[in-house]
């Protein structure tokens, strides 16, 4: 056997070397692969694994991306609307990762020269070999350390939501495989944010459901009690938005005042309990703004002119600060606020959350408003039925129908004392009073009193919000007894004045439009009810006259010739008609007046009336005999005719009305 020669021996040694590193190429090859592929189903498996969790996945990603590509640094960004924040890292400084962090959310900046603003902004892998050749690199990362820096883009469709950078210490780009591999990883990181955000959308969504449902439950189940609804509301929207305190305003047109407090420090609290306002951000809202934020509360503390604003900065740990207003139809009704301790803005998911919720305090308060008016129509519904019960009750008895009105009158319009007076034309008199522990003034002249006199002026009402600022006697005698707001309505009969009604509280608490509306209602009650009682007592007159007609003429038929019974029978109905107790019905012969019939008299004065005598300048007769129909005296006792001092003396006569019957005949 021939020998192998040398040259061929070389060959074949070469050749299984070429097919040894060939093999050891493979097997790296195969080792890479199984490793990348081991990888990428770990990271798969901590995706499933971390379902709610997005932590564990970037951080897992960023830590296998370093590892497999020979990287010793890596990190992630994540966007969070239009800012960016730092969301995990491996392998850089404690000096580097401090630095981002304590930027907290950032802009991406549109000048920086480091690799991951580049990927941002141009939505594409960008790769540095040496960032010692890019001007001003080491500057804008300060403590990263980096030479060669590759950075890739997280990419949702066209949108870049976030980025991945790996760099190394030395200077060693990266390969095409290497910047394959991050890719991969940076669609795992994709998959794994969306996953979570259409998790968490649907966690928070299935939240907000549940939360919306629990504030309906309260809202059906506190009907017309806004307390626990606005406390129901604040837990819900506090907790959901993550927010650590705040509250529910409500505003009166001039000031808000906190209705529902959340993680307030009592000493606050106290404040916000009280009106507030004055400063620019609440002025925001009254002006219309859909809502009010404020990123770093403490960064405006100068223009918070209010005590609430600075008794927030001096009591609490208040960075970021949101209201959302009340509004229905346009009309400010109120606000949430929002507040965090940290400098963390509110998305524009959690204001519309928020918004969400300020619409459901709009929809309890509506609600609360209705059901509060039909109770309050029910109310004044059953009062009038029962004042008009007690009129029908009470037919010409007005004492018991003034009594009713006042009580009901005072209970819905929540006064606490007052009275009803009837005019006579000169002296105003009460004929009823509520809640005063002495007795009112029984009777005030309209010169006493100018609140009176503007009435019978034709002033529609005197209102009065504070009785001690008024420079007169009758208001400062009413404000000693307790009284401070005053409303005095009067009670008109086709313009006439026929009394007033006075409503009253101890407090300083002007009464609502509403509240006069239905106290001018109760007035109109008194007038009708003293419209009946005018209509019923004059047709009992009218029918007791008739009656007494018919039977004097009774009298005069049945004793045809005998006038006596017919005088006395005239003079008997004519005093219970009129309501006279003593009386006489005298013949006049042309000098003499002699009394017919008499009634009521003592019989010293009923004999000398009989025997007649001779009227004096002053006695009443004079004044008929002059063709006067009538004369009344109101005190006798005025009187110095010797015929009406006799009726003092004997009878106790003091008032006294002479008629005159025919032309001159007798009164």
């Amino acid at each position: 056997m021939s020998a192998i020669p040398d040259s061929t021996l070389a060959d074949c040694q070469q050749l299984v070397a070429d097919l040894q590193r060939q093999l050891a190429e493979c097997r790296a090859e195969r080792d890479e692969a199984l490793e990348y592929q081991t990888a990428t189903s770990d990271v798969l498996n901590v995706i499933s694994r971390s379902t709610f969790d997005l932590q564990p996945v970037l951080d897992t990603l960023v830590a296998t991306a370093a590892r497999l590509c020979g990287a010793e640094m890596a990190h992630t960004f994540r966007r969070e609307g239009d800012l960016w924040r730092l969301a995990a890292s491996f392998g850089f400084s404690p000096e580097y990762v401090g630095y981002w962090q304590g930027l907290g959310a950032v802009l991406c900046d549109a000048e920086s020269p480091l690799v991951g603003w580049r990927c941002v902004r141009e939505a594409r892998p960008v790769h540095v070999h040496d960032t010692l050749t890019i001007p001003g690199y080491p500057e804008a990362a300060p403590g990263s350390r980096a030479r060669t820096v590759l950075g890739v883009p997280l990419l949702r469709g066209s949108e870049v939501i976030g980025n991945f950078v790996l760099a190394r210490t030395r200077v060693e780009p990266f390969t095409e495989r290497q910047i394959e591999l991050v890719r991969t990883f940076a669609d795992q990181a994709v998959i794994a944010i969306e996953n979570t955000r259409l998790i968490t959308e649907t966690r928070e969504a299935l939240e907000q459901q549940t939360a919306t449902a629990e504030v309906l439950q309260v809202i059906n189940s506190s009907p017309g009690d806004l307390v626990p609804v606005f406390d129901a509301i604040l837990e819900k929207g506090h907790r959901l938005c993550s927010a650590t305190r705040g509250a529910l305003a409500l505003y009166d047109g001039e000031s808000f005042r906190a209705v529902a407090i959340h993680g307030y420090p009592e000493e606050v609290a106290v404040e916000i309990r009280r009106p507030y306002g004055g400063n620019v951000f609440f002025q925001r809202i009254v002006d219309g703004d859909r809502y009010v934020q404020i990123p770093d509360f403490q960064a405006v503390s100068a223009q918070l002119g209010d005590p609430v604003g600075r008794a927030a900065l001096d009591h609490l740990d208040m960075r970021t600060w949101l209201a959302v207003p009340l509004r229905k139809e346009g009309v400010l009704l109120g606000y949430i606020s929002a507040i965090r301790s940290e400098v963390r803005p509110f998305s524009e998911k959690e204001i519309a959350l928020l918004e969400n919720f300020a619409a459901q305090a709009v929809i309890a308060m509506e609600n609360a408003r209705l059901l509060t008016q039909t109770r309050e129509a029910l109310d004044q519904q059953t009062a009038t039925a029962e004042v008009l019960q007690v009129i029908n009750s009470s037919p010409g008895d007005l004492a018991p129908v003034f009594d009713a009105i006042l009580e009901k009158a005072h209970t819905l319009a929540g006064a606490s004392r007052g009275t009803l007076f009837l005019f006579d034309g000169e002296i105003f008199r009460a004929v009823a009073s509520l809640g005063y522990s002495e007795e009112v003034p029984r009777a005030i002249s309209v010169s006493e009193d100018p609140r009176l006199a503007a009435l019978l002026a034709g002033e529609r009402l005197v209102h009065v919000p504070d009785l001690t600022q008024l420079d007169d006697p009758i208001a400062r005698a009413v404000a000693s007894r307790g009284v401070r707001t005053n409303l005095l309505l009067p009670l008109r009969k086709d313009g006439v004045l026929l009394g007033v009604l006075s409503c009253n509280r101890s407090e300083v608490r002007p009464f609502a439009d509403k509240q006069i509306a239905l106290l001018q209602n109760f007035a109109a009650q008194a007038v009708i009810a003293m419209e009946n009682a005018r209509l019923l007592t004059e047709t009992r007159e009218a029918l007791e006259q008739q009656t007494a007609t018919a039977e004097v003429l009774g009298v005069i038929n049945s004793l045809p010739g005998d006038i006596v019974p017919v005088f006395d029978a005239i003079l008997e109905r004519a005093h219970r008609l009129c309501g006279a107790i003593h009386g006489s019905l005298q013949i006049y012969d042309g000098e003499e007046s002699r009394a017919v019939a008499v009634r009521g008299v003592p019989q010293e004065l009923a004999d000398g009336l009989r025997r007649g005598f001779r009227p004096g300048p002053n006695h009443p007769l004079t004044a008929l005999l002059s063709g006067d129909r009538f004369v009344q005296i109101p005190d006798m006792a005025k009187s110095d005719d010797p015929v009406q001092q006799m009726a003092i003396r004997t009878a106790g006569m003091r008032t006294r009305c002479a008629y005159r019957c025919g032309k001159t005949t007798g009164s």
